[in-house]
């Protein structure tokens, strides 16, 4: 069925594929969120644990709400780790400890790379492809992850 709803195919469709780029980043923090979660380490092991719980539960959130603005403009969002491996921008390397502070730094260093990338797309979806509604939705993600990142830094200070 055709989808009409004011923006033109060519606009949805890389609108589309930055989102799906967005989608691949957010299930790669995500799958990062839940390791962190299942493999903590240390002195601070049961409220760090909690912490990472909540975050994996807004993350899962995030990536669902993510894949259902593809939906919305028409698109199908890429659901296989191969396709989300090839699209990301984050590393699923995990080197460092297991203890809070490695935890947290390397969560952070992943929510402010996805922060960035987001603001870059704010006014090209409006400005460039017309698309008010996808701009302001990822506005909102935005502040979830600038939320997140701060929460974050205050863990290591």
């Amino acid at each position: 069925m055709k989808t009409t709803i004011g923006i033109s195919p060519e606009n949805r469709e890389v609108v589309a594929h930055q989102l799906a780029i967005l989608l691949a980043d957010e299930f790669v923090l995500y799958t990062k969120t839940l390791n962190a979660h299942w493999n903590l380490e240390g002195i601070d092991f049961h409220s760090v644990h909690r912490y990472f719980e909540e975050l994996y539960t807004q993350s899962a959130d995030m990536v669902d709400n993510v894949a259902e603005r593809i939906r919305q403009l028409g698109h199908y969002a890429p659901a296989t780790l191969k396709n989300f491996l090839q699209l990301t921008h984050l590393t699923e390397q995990d080197e460092d400890g297991n203890d809070s502070r490695s935890l947290i730094r390397k969560l952070l260093a992943d929510h402010e790379s996805l922060i960035e990338f987001i603001r870059g797309t704010i006014n090209e979806f409006q400005e460039a492809h017309h698309d008010a509604g996808t701009s302001d939705f990822v506005t909102g993600l935005m502040e979830k992850h600038e939320k997140i990142a701060w929460m974050l830094r205050s863990h290591l200070r």
